[in-house]
């Protein structure tokens, strides 16, 4: 008898394999890195600014006297102090033409003393306040003009402590812009130094004839 091989099968090439494994495995996808950008900072709602309590100080004038020819010495010892002592002045005047005294704005007496408490040359702090109207037109700026003052004529005063005092002129400085004058009034003719814009004149000794 013949023998008969029996031919060995040959593997199939054609096998199929299951789907999820013939489909090439994909590398998982590398989501993208979420960028945190800076919060903004929450700002407070805006709130309309409504009136400020503003402290309001009701100021008078008081009249310092000092030593004459002093006077700038005094307002700057009364500044000073002002300033160190956290006071409550407003300001110092020294208007021009004024002499021995000097102007305080304070709110009270008391004050414009306790400024001028101690300093050299300071004589005291006159009792009323002043109007500012009284002082006015002594803190305008005003042009040179030509003098027109010549001695003997009679004129008035416009500022300081003779204010609407008729008086003679005696003798005019010109250089120091200065005038010596005689008060009418006066039971004894005192000679009395003023700066010329302190006075007004009123009458010429030639328009009495």
């Amino acid at each position: 008898m013949e023998e008969t091989h029996t031919p060995k099968e040959e593997p199939d090439e054609d096998i199929m394999l299951p789907l999820d494994e013939q489909q090439p495995k994909e590398s998982p996808k590398e989501e993208p890195e979420e960028i945190l950008l800076p919060a903004e900072e929450e700002k407070p709602p805006e709130v309309p600014e409504g009136p400020k309590d503003v402290q309001e100080f009701t100021t008078q004038i008081y009249a310092v006297r000092t030593t004459a020819n002093r006077e700038e010495q005094v307002l700057d010892f009364v500044s000073s102090n002002a300033s160190k002592k956290g006071m409550e002045i407003f300001s110092v005047i020294h208007p021009h033409g004024m002499r021995g005294y000097i102007f305080v704005e304070a709110t009270s007496r008391a004050e414009a003393e306790q400024a001028t408490f101690r300093v050299p040359y300071a004589r005291g702090v006159l009792p009323s306040a002043i109007q500012y109207s009284e002082i006015e037109h002594m803190l305008e700026k005003t042009k040179k003009v030509e003098l027109n003052i010549r001695k003997n004529d009679i004129a008035e005063i416009i500022s300081g402590p003779f204010k609407r005092e008729k008086c003679k002129i005696t003798r005019i400085d010109k250089a120091k812009e200065e005038v010596v004058v005689e008060l009418l009034e006066a039971a004894v003719p005192i000679p009395i130094t003023l700066k010329i814009d302190a006075i007004k004149v009123i009458r010429r000794e030639d328009e009495k004839k």
